[in-house]
């Protein structure tokens, strides 16, 4: 007779049945990430022809930015059929109440950016601020790319997440540097306070591609060293030289803003290269795992089966109880392991072979998915303290992480250790 249950049985495959339907979830998660990224990668071009446009007063990128629009509204359309068909179904199936209100926020934004393009068409608002609310929409679409990273709960899984978010976020702001330097160049002469925020930008790219680098795969590396030795990277690499030079405010030719554009433009279709490459290699590697978890699920039946058709004769049956690898008292002298009865566990292949392979199969996948997560836990910090000494010291952004990063500098710290003092002791602790 076997050694346990009808009940413990059914957790056990419950437990399987619990990791395959996170799997599935994990797997519609990626799918919105990449019909995030697509519509993030449009708002940025829409973003950076804006600029143009406003800066010269609409004598310039009027029909590029009426193209645009619409392969905008395009990626809009397909991102709302999506999130409609995966969250809002005849069900309304539960779902992580972080991400569905970060995309409830990030809607929001996007229901409303018909006014914003109106009033860019039409000249009514200057290049600053169409500039601030692009920014504030493809931000509140990142965090939602967050949130799906943040709530993974397969390691490998959430290791590639948090890559792509890294990513896409660093390509963000070498939008957000196309998009600045595009204003400098229109409105013909640059300053110091541009240039500064030009190189800010620049440190925030590269701080985001490291932990990239961390965690992605080595053929993703391989595609971003390429970029990094291509021909636009060059070219902006020059364009950015010219820019410091032209700290001083010495006037420039305003047609070079769509030279600017151009060479930005194309490292940045690099980046989204790279992008297409992650998005589809994540997708590949949740279909793996969910075929994996399915084909244990499986195994773990025809195992029960063979289990219950086979006599047990042990006078001492293969348990938790009597397990010296479990826990037990603690600092007691444990007794040495006994080799017969431990061969048990393997030559009976018991019951409790299987419960001890899946413990062990989830405290793996945790302290894997700690390791995955700390990259997260670590932005937040970040994010959280730059936002504290906006507030305290009425900073820019860009001013607080300059901060943040001058004291990790001198007390030889992380910036996100740095972060997390910030935080603590703003919260007293």
């Amino acid at each position: 007779m076997p050694h346990y249950t009808d009940a413990t049985k059914r957790f056990l495959l419950t437990a399987k049945h619990a990791e395959i339907a996170a799997l599935k979830q994990l797997s519609g998660n990626c799918r919105l990430v990449i019909s995030l990224t697509n519509v993030i990668h449009q708002l940025q071009r829409e973003r950076g022809a804006s600029n143009v446009y406003l800066c010269s007063q609409g004598n310039r990128f009027a029909s590029q930015l009426q193209a645009q629009h619409t392969q905008s509204i395009q990626s809009e359309t397909t991102l709302k059929s999506h999130l409609n068909s995966m969250y809002l179904n005849e069900a309304e199936q539960a779902g992580n109440m972080r991400l569905l209100g970060s995309i409830a926020l990030a809607l929001q934004g996007i229901d409303n950016v018909s006014f914003l393009r109106d009033q860019i068409t039409k000249t009514n608002i200057s290049a600053m601020d169409a500039t601030q609310a692009y920014c504030r929409l493809i931000n509140s679409l990142l965090a939602v790319i967050f949130e799906a990273a943040d709530v993974a709960s397969e390691p490998a899984i959430t290791r590639r997440l948090v890559a792509l978010f890294n990513f896409i976020q660093s390509k963000e702001f070498a939008g957000q540097e196309r998009a600045w330097g595009a204003i400098g160049f229109a409105k013909t002469h640059f300053n110091t306070a541009l240039c500064d925020r030009l190189e800010h930008l620049q440190q925030q790219q590269q701080f985001h591609v490291d932990i990239f680098l961390e965690f992605c795969d080595d053929h993703a590396r391989d595609l971003w060293r390429q970029t990094e030795q291509s021909e636009a990277t060059r070219q902006q690499i020059r364009l950015r030289t010219m820019i410091k030079q032209l700290a001083d405010g010495s006037p420039i030719d305003g047609q070079l803003s769509e030279i600017w554009y151009e060479v930005a433009s194309s490292r940045i279709d690099e980046m989204q290269t790279v992008e297409e490459w992650v998005t589809n290699a994540l997708i590949t590697l949740t279909a793996k795992r969910l075929q994996h978890a399915n084909q244990s699920l499986k195994n773990h039946k025809i195992r029960l089966r063979k289990l219950s058709a086979q006599p047990t004769n042990l006078e001492q049956p293969p348990t938790v109880l009597f397990d010296p690898a479990a826990p037990g008292l603690q600092d007691a002298e444990t007794a040495p392991v006994n080799t017969a009865t431990n061969n048990n566990f393997t030559v009976q292949r018991s019951f409790y072979d299987l419960l001890r392979e899946q413990s062990e199969h989830i405290r793996e996948m945790s302290s894997e998915l700690d390791a995955a997560r700390q990259a997260l836990i670590d932005q937040k910090a970040i994010d959280r303290a730059k936002l504290l000494l906006m507030q305290q010291w009425q900073l820019t952004e860009s001013q607080a992480y300059r901060r943040l990063q001058k004291h990790a500098m001198e007390q030889n710290m992380r910036i996100a250790d740095i972060a997390g003092r910030v935080v603590n002791s703003a919260a007293g602790r």
